[in-house]
């Protein structure tokens, strides 16, 4: 892989890439190939009809992972790339995306990510994607990730997404179906500052006996930032689903948590959950009889936080 320093250093952040993955890996710089490897179990196909990879995983695959992530460094570039998983019937797999921008023109640089996911009767799957913005021009680094999950019977997903920093505009869209004893775990955190903007919307519905989903999202607004945070779970079984918005307001910040909840089955149980509001003083001042300044103790309460 041929990639400078800026390409390197973005993988790291988003990836924690510090040299080429094992297993199987497609890296994306600048809208082009920059690596990618196939393995006797995951097999990375380029799509022919639109700009994207089509990723194969075998029925039983264990203890294997797959790394896609993407990094563009050139001001003014927009793509919108279409990645398609296949997980096979009882594979157990970890899936490492994201995506990094460093951006120091004055055009906006934009990554626009639809990734579709068929996981298979009794697969375990992770997911971790983790977003991140650097570069000091005037062009915004802008991300708008689309993740749609087709869940069979007795599957399971663990997703992380993450997005700490530079990145000015973000519009997040989670769709997921789940059948019968199918599992769902979402983990969210993020944090906005300037006049950053993320939008996080998530429709999870529930079709099968025994489905459940947990959606959590954790978040700071700094600055004159904004949130939004809409989940909504639909039962339509006897199923259980939660959602949960745990969010810390800072400076001149907005957020704005969207519960939605839809019973179609006497047997749904649907939990929403939601709090809002400022560092508490006590926290504060503990810290500071420490000998931390209160910038110190802000910083240190919001990392604890976002772990």
């Amino acid at each position: 892989m041929k990639l400078d320093e800026i390409q390197k250093r973005l993988l790291r952040e988003v990836a924690d890439l510090h040299k080429v993955p094992e297993g199987a890996y497609n890296i994306r710089s600048n809208s082009t190939s920059a690596g990618r490897r196939s393995t006797e179990n995951i097999e990375i196909v380029s799509k022919t009809d639109v700009s994207g990879i089509d990723i194969f995983i075998k029925p039983n695959t264990k203890n294997e992972s797959v790394h896609i992530p993407v990094v563009l460094t050139e001001s003014g570039l927009k793509e919108v790339v279409y990645n398609d998983f296949h997980i096979g019937e009882g594979a157990d797999v970890v899936i490492v995306a994201g995506c990094g921008i460093d951006n120091c023109g004055n055009q906006d640089s934009q990554h626009d990510g639809v990734h579709t996911f068929y996981v298979g009767r009794g697969a375990k799957v992770k997911y971790v994607e983790k977003h991140y913005g650097s570069g000091d021009g005037k062009g915004k680094r802008i991300l708008n990730p689309v993740t749609e999950v087709h869940m069979e019977e007795d599957s399971t997903m663990e997703m992380e997404m993450v997005q700490i920093k530079g990145v000015d505009d973000t519009d997040r869209k989670t769709i997921a179906d789940l059948k019968e004893g199918a599992k769902l775990v979402v983990r969210e955190r993020l944090m906005t500052h300037g006049e950053q903007q993320a939008i996080s919307t998530y429709t999870v519905t529930l079709n099968g006996d025994n489905s459940s989903a947990d959606v959590v999202s954790r978040s700071v607004a700094r600055d004159n930032s904004f949130q939004k945070f809409d989940a909504k779970i639909v039962g339509n079984a006897e199923c259980h689903g939660h959602t949960e918005c745990d969010s810390i307001i800072m400076d001149n910040g907005r957020i704005l948590a969207v519960p939605g909840l839809e019973a179609n089955n006497v047997d749904a149980s649907l939990v929403h959950e939601a709090a809002i509001g400022k560092i508490a003083g006590e926290q504060l001042i503990k810290l500071m009889t420490l000998g931390l300044d209160e910038h110190e103790a802000e910083e240190q309460i919001i990392n604890g936080f976002l772990q």
